[in-house]
Protein backbone atom coordinates (compact mmCIF):
# COMPACT_ATOMS: atom_id res chain seq x y z
CA UNK A 1 0.00 0.00 0.00
CA UNK A 2 2.82 2.39 0.85
CA UNK A 3 4.52 1.67 -2.48
CA UNK A 4 1.28 2.45 -4.33
CA UNK A 5 0.92 5.78 -2.53
CA UNK A 6 4.49 6.68 -3.44
CA UNK A 7 3.86 5.78 -7.06
CA UNK A 8 0.68 7.90 -7.09
CA UNK A 9 2.59 10.86 -5.68
CA UNK A 10 5.31 10.62 -8.32
CA UNK A 11 2.71 10.84 -11.10
CA UNK A 12 1.48 14.26 -10.00
CA UNK A 13 3.23 17.31 -11.55
CA UNK A 14 4.68 19.65 -8.89
CA UNK A 15 2.62 22.53 -10.29
CA UNK A 16 -0.59 20.76 -9.30
CA UNK A 17 0.64 20.33 -5.74
CA UNK A 18 1.44 24.05 -5.59
CA UNK A 19 -1.99 24.90 -7.00
CA UNK A 20 -3.75 22.67 -4.45
CA UNK A 21 -1.84 24.15 -1.52
CA UNK A 22 -2.44 27.70 -2.74
CA UNK A 23 -6.18 27.07 -3.21
CA UNK A 24 -6.38 25.61 0.29
CA UNK A 25 -4.59 28.59 1.83
CA UNK A 26 -6.89 31.06 0.09
CA UNK A 27 -9.90 29.31 1.60
CA UNK A 28 -8.36 28.61 4.99
CA UNK A 29 -9.14 24.93 4.61
CA UNK A 30 -7.30 21.63 4.30
CA UNK A 31 -6.32 20.54 0.80
CA UNK A 32 -8.62 17.53 1.08
CA UNK A 33 -11.59 19.88 1.63
CA UNK A 34 -10.95 22.03 -1.48
CA UNK A 35 -13.06 21.03 -4.53
CA UNK A 36 -11.14 19.77 -7.56
CA UNK A 37 -12.81 22.49 -9.61
CA UNK A 38 -11.14 25.17 -7.46
CA UNK A 39 -7.76 23.44 -7.69
CA UNK A 40 -8.11 23.14 -11.47
CA UNK A 41 -8.96 26.85 -11.73
CA UNK A 42 -5.88 27.72 -9.68
CA UNK A 43 -3.77 25.60 -12.04
CA UNK A 44 -5.44 27.25 -15.11
CA UNK A 45 -6.73 23.93 -16.43
CA UNK A 46 -10.12 22.22 -16.63
CA UNK A 47 -11.36 19.79 -14.04
CA UNK A 48 -11.28 16.94 -16.58
CA UNK A 49 -7.66 17.77 -17.46
CA UNK A 50 -6.78 17.79 -13.76
CA UNK A 51 -8.32 14.36 -13.27
CA UNK A 52 -6.41 13.02 -16.29
CA UNK A 53 -3.14 14.29 -14.89
CA UNK A 54 -3.96 12.71 -11.54
CA UNK A 55 -4.62 9.35 -13.15
CA UNK A 56 -8.33 9.57 -12.48
CA UNK A 57 -8.14 9.65 -8.66
CA UNK A 58 -7.87 12.42 -6.12
CA UNK A 59 -5.89 10.09 -3.85
CA UNK A 60 -2.86 10.71 -6.04
CA UNK A 61 -3.05 14.46 -5.33
CA UNK A 62 -3.38 13.90 -1.58
CA UNK A 63 -0.40 11.55 -1.66
CA UNK A 64 1.66 14.10 -3.59
CA UNK A 65 0.72 16.91 -1.19
CA UNK A 66 1.69 14.71 1.74
CA UNK A 67 4.99 13.81 0.07
CA UNK A 68 5.73 17.53 -0.28
CA UNK A 69 5.57 17.87 3.50
CA UNK A 70 2.06 19.31 3.80
CA UNK A 71 -0.68 17.37 5.57
CA UNK A 72 -3.62 17.33 3.12
CA UNK A 73 -6.09 16.94 5.97
CA UNK A 74 -9.36 15.11 5.64
CA UNK A 75 -8.08 12.69 8.25
CA UNK A 76 -7.66 12.64 12.02
CA UNK A 77 -4.81 14.84 13.29
CA UNK A 78 -1.27 13.48 13.35
CA UNK A 79 -1.48 12.92 17.11
CA UNK A 80 -4.54 10.69 16.79
CA UNK A 81 -3.15 8.71 13.88
CA UNK A 82 0.24 8.26 15.53
CA UNK A 83 -1.17 7.09 18.87
CA UNK A 84 -3.43 4.58 17.09
CA UNK A 85 -0.57 3.37 14.90
CA UNK A 86 1.82 3.00 17.84
CA UNK A 87 -0.83 1.10 19.79
CA UNK A 88 -1.25 -1.37 16.93
CA UNK A 89 2.50 -1.87 16.73
CA UNK A 90 2.76 -2.42 20.50
CA UNK A 91 -0.06 -4.96 20.38
CA UNK A 92 1.66 -6.86 17.56
CA UNK A 93 5.34 -6.51 18.45
CA UNK A 94 5.64 -5.05 21.93
CA UNK A 95 7.30 -1.79 22.93
CA UNK A 96 10.50 -2.77 21.16
CA UNK A 97 8.71 -2.56 17.81
CA UNK A 98 7.85 1.10 18.23
CA UNK A 99 10.23 3.24 16.21
CA UNK A 100 9.39 6.67 14.89
CA UNK A 101 9.99 5.44 11.35
CA UNK A 102 7.54 2.56 11.81
CA UNK A 103 4.90 4.79 13.38
CA UNK A 104 5.32 7.48 10.71
CA UNK A 105 4.83 4.89 7.96
CA UNK A 106 1.74 3.40 9.61
CA UNK A 107 0.25 6.81 10.46
CA UNK A 108 1.05 8.32 7.05
CA UNK A 109 2.96 11.23 8.48
CA UNK A 110 6.58 12.32 8.63
CA UNK A 111 9.11 11.61 11.37
CA UNK A 112 9.66 15.38 11.85
CA UNK A 113 5.91 15.71 12.46
CA UNK A 114 6.17 13.13 15.25
CA UNK A 115 9.06 15.05 16.80
CA UNK A 116 7.01 18.23 16.62
CA UNK A 117 3.92 16.70 18.22
CA UNK A 118 5.49 14.32 20.77
CA UNK A 119 9.07 15.59 21.20
CA UNK A 120 10.44 12.12 20.51
CA UNK A 121 9.68 8.46 21.12
CA UNK A 122 9.22 8.74 24.88
CA UNK A 123 6.57 11.42 24.40
CA UNK A 124 4.75 9.23 21.90
CA UNK A 125 4.80 6.27 24.30
CA UNK A 126 3.52 8.50 27.09
CA UNK A 127 0.57 9.54 24.91
CA UNK A 128 -0.19 5.89 24.16
CA UNK A 129 -0.05 5.00 27.86
CA UNK A 130 -2.33 7.93 28.64
CA UNK A 131 -4.88 6.58 26.16
CA UNK A 132 -4.68 2.88 27.04
CA UNK A 133 -3.51 2.89 30.67
CA UNK A 134 -5.61 2.90 33.86
CA UNK A 135 -4.73 6.38 35.14
CA UNK A 136 -7.56 8.31 33.46
CA UNK A 137 -10.16 5.80 34.64
CA UNK A 138 -8.88 5.92 38.22
CA UNK A 139 -8.82 9.73 38.17
CA UNK A 140 -12.41 9.75 36.90
CA UNK A 141 -13.50 7.70 39.93
CA UNK A 142 -11.53 10.01 42.25
CA UNK A 143 -13.16 13.12 40.76
CA UNK A 144 -16.71 11.81 41.16
CA UNK A 145 -16.67 8.91 43.64
CA UNK A 146 -19.79 6.90 44.45
CA UNK A 147 -21.43 7.49 47.82
CA UNK A 148 -20.57 4.12 49.35
CA UNK A 149 -16.93 3.15 49.79
CA UNK A 150 -17.71 -0.39 48.66
CA UNK A 151 -18.94 1.05 45.35
CA UNK A 152 -15.78 3.16 45.08
CA UNK A 153 -13.67 0.00 45.25
CA UNK A 154 -15.81 -1.83 42.70
CA UNK A 155 -15.57 1.20 40.38
CA UNK A 156 -11.79 1.22 40.68
CA UNK A 157 -11.58 -2.47 39.83
CA UNK A 158 -13.81 -1.95 36.81
CA UNK A 159 -11.57 0.91 35.65
CA UNK A 160 -8.48 -1.30 35.94
CA UNK A 161 -10.10 -4.25 34.18
CA UNK A 162 -11.34 -1.96 31.40
CA UNK A 163 -7.81 -0.65 30.80
CA UNK A 164 -6.39 -4.17 30.57
CA UNK A 165 -9.24 -5.24 28.27
CA UNK A 166 -8.63 -2.56 25.64
CA UNK A 167 -7.55 -3.61 22.18
CA UNK A 168 -4.86 -3.47 21.02
CA UNK A 169 -3.39 -5.07 24.17
CA UNK A 170 -1.14 -2.14 24.96
CA UNK A 171 -1.20 -2.27 28.75
CA UNK A 172 -0.20 -5.96 29.02
CA UNK A 173 2.68 -5.25 26.62
CA UNK A 174 3.84 -2.33 28.78
CA UNK A 175 3.73 -4.48 31.91
CA UNK A 176 5.63 -7.25 30.10
CA UNK A 177 8.32 -4.75 29.15
CA UNK A 178 8.45 -3.50 32.75
CA UNK A 179 8.96 -7.04 34.07
CA UNK A 180 11.54 -7.95 31.44
CA UNK A 181 13.49 -4.69 31.42
CA UNK A 182 13.40 -2.87 34.77
CA UNK A 183 15.17 0.13 33.21
CA UNK A 184 13.24 0.09 29.93
CA UNK A 185 10.48 2.34 28.59
CA UNK A 186 7.75 0.44 30.45
CA UNK A 187 9.44 1.30 33.73
CA UNK A 188 9.70 4.96 32.75
CA UNK A 189 6.01 5.08 31.83
CA UNK A 190 5.00 3.64 35.19
CA UNK A 191 7.37 5.98 37.03
CA UNK A 192 5.79 8.99 35.33
CA UNK A 193 2.28 7.74 36.22
CA UNK A 194 2.97 7.10 39.91
CA UNK A 195 2.37 10.69 41.13
CA UNK A 196 -1.06 10.78 39.49
CA UNK A 197 -1.96 7.34 40.84
CA UNK A 198 -0.89 8.36 44.33
CA UNK A 199 -2.89 11.57 44.16
CA UNK A 200 -6.05 9.83 42.98
CA UNK A 201 -5.79 6.98 45.47
CA UNK A 202 -4.95 9.30 48.37
CA UNK A 203 -8.05 11.38 47.69
CA UNK A 204 -10.16 8.21 47.88
CA UNK A 205 -8.54 6.35 50.76
CA UNK A 206 -6.95 8.92 53.12
CA UNK A 207 -10.17 9.92 54.88
CA UNK A 208 -11.18 6.27 55.33
CA UNK A 209 -7.83 5.50 56.93
CA UNK A 210 -7.97 8.63 59.08
CA UNK A 211 -11.41 7.65 60.35
CA UNK A 212 -10.21 4.16 61.22
CA UNK A 213 -12.42 2.47 58.66
CA UNK A 214 -9.39 1.10 56.79
CA UNK A 215 -6.13 -0.34 57.96
CA UNK A 216 -3.38 2.33 57.90
CA UNK A 217 -1.44 0.66 55.10
CA UNK A 218 1.11 2.64 53.04
CA UNK A 219 -0.51 4.00 49.90
CA UNK A 220 1.90 2.11 47.56
CA UNK A 221 0.80 -1.15 49.19
CA UNK A 222 -2.87 -0.22 48.77
CA UNK A 223 -2.23 0.50 45.09
CA UNK A 224 -0.53 -2.87 44.62
CA UNK A 225 -3.35 -4.69 46.40
CA UNK A 226 -5.81 -2.90 44.15
CA UNK A 227 -4.08 -3.23 40.79
CA UNK A 228 -2.14 -6.49 41.14
CA UNK A 229 -4.90 -9.14 41.13
CA UNK A 230 -6.98 -7.79 38.22
CA UNK A 231 -3.84 -6.95 36.22
CA UNK A 232 -2.46 -10.49 36.48
CA UNK A 233 -5.88 -11.98 35.81
CA UNK A 234 -6.46 -9.94 32.66
CA UNK A 235 -2.96 -10.60 31.31
CA UNK A 236 -3.26 -14.39 31.63
CA UNK A 237 -7.00 -14.59 30.98
CA UNK A 238 -6.65 -15.45 27.26
CA UNK A 239 -4.63 -18.55 28.19
CA UNK A 240 -6.94 -19.40 31.10
CA UNK A 241 -9.97 -19.05 28.83
CA UNK A 242 -8.51 -21.58 26.38
CA UNK A 243 -7.55 -23.96 29.19
CA UNK A 244 -10.61 -23.71 31.42
CA UNK A 245 -13.41 -22.61 29.11
CA UNK A 246 -16.77 -22.28 30.91
CA UNK A 247 -15.14 -23.01 34.28
CA UNK A 248 -13.45 -19.59 34.16
CA UNK A 249 -15.57 -16.90 35.87
CA UNK A 250 -16.71 -14.02 33.69
CA UNK A 251 -14.72 -10.80 33.80
CA UNK A 252 -17.50 -9.11 35.78
CA UNK A 253 -17.66 -11.94 38.31
CA UNK A 254 -13.88 -12.03 38.68
CA UNK A 255 -13.81 -8.26 39.13
CA UNK A 256 -16.43 -8.48 41.90
CA UNK A 257 -14.49 -11.24 43.64
CA UNK A 258 -11.25 -9.25 43.53
CA UNK A 259 -13.02 -6.18 44.90
CA UNK A 260 -14.52 -8.18 47.77
CA UNK A 261 -11.12 -9.68 48.53
CA UNK A 262 -9.56 -6.23 48.61
CA UNK A 263 -12.20 -4.94 51.01
CA UNK A 264 -11.49 -7.81 53.39
CA UNK A 265 -7.73 -7.25 53.10
CA UNK A 266 -7.91 -3.58 54.04
CA UNK A 267 -10.60 -3.90 56.69
CA UNK A 268 -9.43 -2.83 60.15
CA UNK A 269 -8.59 -5.48 62.69
CA UNK A 270 -11.86 -6.10 64.57
CA UNK A 271 -9.95 -6.36 67.81
CA UNK A 272 -8.65 -2.79 67.46
CA UNK A 273 -11.38 -1.04 65.48
CA UNK A 274 -15.12 -0.89 65.81
CA UNK A 275 -17.30 -2.09 62.98
CA UNK A 276 -20.33 -0.25 61.80
CA UNK A 277 -22.23 0.93 58.78
CA UNK A 278 -19.18 2.81 57.47
CA UNK A 279 -16.83 -0.21 57.58
CA UNK A 280 -15.62 -1.55 54.23
CA UNK A 281 -18.54 -3.34 52.65
CA UNK A 282 -21.02 -1.46 54.81
CA UNK A 283 -24.00 0.47 53.56
CA UNK A 284 -23.40 3.88 55.10
CA UNK A 285 -22.29 6.93 53.11
CA UNK A 286 -18.67 7.92 52.86
CA UNK A 287 -17.57 10.91 54.90
CA UNK A 288 -14.85 13.46 54.52
CA UNK A 289 -13.90 12.61 50.91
Amino acid sequence: MMEQRNEDARRVPPGLVDAAVAAARERGRDVAEVPLTAIAAKANISRSTLLRRLGGTRAALDAAVLASGVDPGGRPPVRERAVAAAAEIIGDRGLGGVTLDAVAAAAQCSVPSLHTVFHGRDGLLSAVFERYGPVIGIEAVAEDPPERFEDVVHSLFRAIVTAFSKEPRVLPAIVADLLGRPDGPGSRLLEAAVPRLLHGMTSLFAAEIEAGRLRPLPMPVIIQLLIGPPAVHMMVRPALDRALGPALPSVDDACAMFADGFLRAVAPDPSTAEGGPHAPGGTGPREGV
